[in-house]
Parts: structure tokens; C-alpha cells; sequence
């Protein structure tokens, strides 16, 4: 019999959890639920979506689980702040690992997180509680991803390092071996991070600029 489970969240990380977990996991999603004046539609995908006010009443915690569908909003904060009342409700949190990721055997991951397709995760790595790791992403042997943090997509985090709380890791990014993350850092898509970070520092990646010739001068084509 599956684990019953309501999402938190109402907006498109929640429409594609539930696609997930209903399709790759042991769970059966019957609900999704909001603050009550956020919500703005009676269903999504078939499914209703109830008032986060009365969760404990309509779906006690002894008989659900929950996962928090909430991206990196606020330097994940917001995702945060439901996992941290949740969990003060007593709730249980369902982890989702897709069964087209490498998981070593002896990597830990912690509760309320997500980890999406082609994600590689090599051995004694450890991943804490309410993160998400979006598809094809690296994780290096023995590096440590610890709260709240996210990771987009194809980041290559390399052995030994550590991300600390509440981070956002960009798109093709790069981590070199052994370097450390501090809490509330932004790591811009594209950024190579060769040193450890301070607290609260941005780096913003790689940004092209448009180049003063056009593709059809480049390329010598002529107009019709």
C-alpha cells in the first residue's frame, strides 16, 4: 500500500513533484495545500487544494506525509520556514530519489529532499534536510551538502567539498576539490568557484555580451 502524501506548494515545483512521486515512488499524492489566502484555484492536477491552516485537522500527521514544493525563493527561505512548522506539527517527510539517478550505497540523504533524474552521486557523500538537487548535477566523493540548499541543474560539485546552509548553486557551475561554500552564498550559472566563500557573497557566472556582428553578416548570408 503506498504512503499517503501532501505536497505544500501549489505552483509549478509542485505540479512536477506530483508527476514525480505518482509515477516513481511509493507514494500516492492526495492533496495540495497553500496559506489560505494564496489559494487561488479549488484543484491542481485533478487533485484539491487545501488551506495549510487546516492541515493537522482534514490530514492528521499520524496518517500523512508531507513534502514542502517550494524552490529557492527567498535564499530558500520560504521552503524552510513550512518544513521548520511542519516538522513542529509533528509531520513526516517524504524524500523523493529518482530511480534514474546513481546513488552510491553508502551516501546519506536527509528528509524533505528531492534529487532528480541523471543526478551522480558518488560515494561517502552526504546530503541534509529540505534540499533539492534539479537533473544531471555532480556531487563529488566525500563533499557534504548540508540545510536548505539548492542545486540547479548540471553543477559539478568535485570531492571534498562543503555547501552550508541555505546556499543556491546555479547552473553549470563548477566546484573545484575541497572547497567550502559558506551559508547564504549565491553561485551564479557558469561561475567557477576556485576558493572558499564568505557568508552572504554572490558570484554571478559567466554572462555573454552580444557581439557587434550578426549571425547573417558572420555567416555571409543573403536576404531573400
Amino acid at each position: 500500500m503506498k504512503k499517503k502524501l501532501i505536497i505544500i506548494g501549489a505552483g509549478e515545483f509542485a505540479e512536477i513533484a506530483n508527476e514525480y512521486f505518482s509515477a516513481d515512488s511509493d507514494y500516492e499524492v492526495i492533496a495540495f495545500s497553500v496559506e489560505n489566502s494564496f489559494i487561488k484555484e479549488k484543484t491542481l492536477a485533478n487533485k484539491p487544494i487545501v488551506p495549510y491552516e487546516d492541515i493537522e485537522k482534514n490530514y492528521p500527521p499520524s496518517d500523512y506525509y508531507l513534502f514542502i514544493a517550494i524552490p529557492s525563493s527567498n535564499l530558500n527561505r520560504l521552503r524552510t520556514r513550512f518544513y521548520l512548522d511542519a516538522k513542529l506539527k509533528n509531520y513526516k517527510f517524504a524524500t523523493y530519489i529518482s530511480s534514474r539517478a546513481f546513488i552510491w550505497k553508502n551516501v546519506k540523504i536527509g528528509e524533505n529532499t528531492f534529487i532528480f533524474e541523471n543526478n551522480v552521486i558518488q560515494p561517502f557523500v552526504s546530503i541534509g534536510n529540505n534540499c533539492i538537487l534539479w537533473s544531471g548535477n555532480h556531487i563529488g566523493h566525500r563533499t557534504v551538502i548540508h540545510n536548505n540548499v539548492f542545486i540547479a541543474s548540471h553543477a559539478v560539485i568535485s570531492g571534498y567539498c562543503i555547501v552550508y546552509d541555505n546556499c543556491f548553486i546555479g547552473v553549470n557551475s563548477t566546484l573545484v576539490n575541497n572547497i567550502k561554500i559558506a551559508r547564504d552564498c549565491v553561485i551564479g550559472a557558469g561561475a567557477l568557484i576556485s576558493k572558499d566563500t564568505q557568508e552572504k557573497e554572490i558570484y554571478p557566472g559567466i554572462i555573454s555580451n552580444v557581439s557587434s556582428v550578426n549571425s547573417h553578416r558572420y555567416y555571409k548570408i543573403k536576404e531573400y
